[in-house]
C-alpha cells in the first residue's frame, strides 16, 4: 500500500514538473507540446471519461495518464526534469487547468451533438 501512495505522489509531481516545464523555453518544442496537453489535462477538474463508466473511466486515470507522463517525462532533458521535480515539490496549491476543461466540456457538447444528428437522420 506504501508502494501505491509513493507512485500517486509521484506522479502527482511529475504532472507538476511537466506543468512547469511546458513553460521552461529551454524545453524543447515537441516535449513543450506533449506536457501542455498531458498537464492540462490532467489538472482539468473534469474527466474526458468519466469515472462512472464501468471500466474506461478508470483506464485514463490509471494506464493512459501515467504512461502519458513517462513518454513526456523521457522527452525532457533529465537535469531540466530534475529542476522542475525539485521546485514542482515547493508548490503547496495544486493548479487547476480551466482552459483543458473548458476543451473537454467542449468535446462533449460535440459529442452529444454528433449523437442528436446521427440519431435524427442527419
Amino acid at each position: 500500500m506504501r508502494r501505491i501512495k509513493e507512485w500517486a505522489r509521484a506522479i502527482r509531481r511529475d504532472v507538476i514538473a511537466l506543468w512547469l516545464a511546458a513553460r521552461d523555453p529551454r524545453t524543447p518544442w515537441y516535449a513543450k507540446a506533449l506536457a501542455v496537453a498531458i498537464a492540462a489535462y490532467a489538472l482539468s477538474p473534469i474527466d474526458l471519461i468519466p469515472d462512472f463508466i464501468p471500466v474506461l473511466g478508470l483506464l485514463d486515470e490509471a494506464i493512459l495518464l501515467p504512461l502519458a507522463i513517462l513518454l513526456a517525462v523521457r522527452l525532457i532533458p533529465a537535469r531540466q526534469m530534475a529542476e522542475h521535480r525539485l521546485a514542482a515539490t515547493r508548490i503547496e496549491q495544486r493548479p487547476v487547468s480551466r482552459t483543458a476543461a473548458a476543451f473537454i466540456i467542449g468535446l462533449w457538447l460535440l459529442g452529444v451533438i454528433g449523437l442528436l444528428w446521427w440519431w435524427l437522420g442527419g
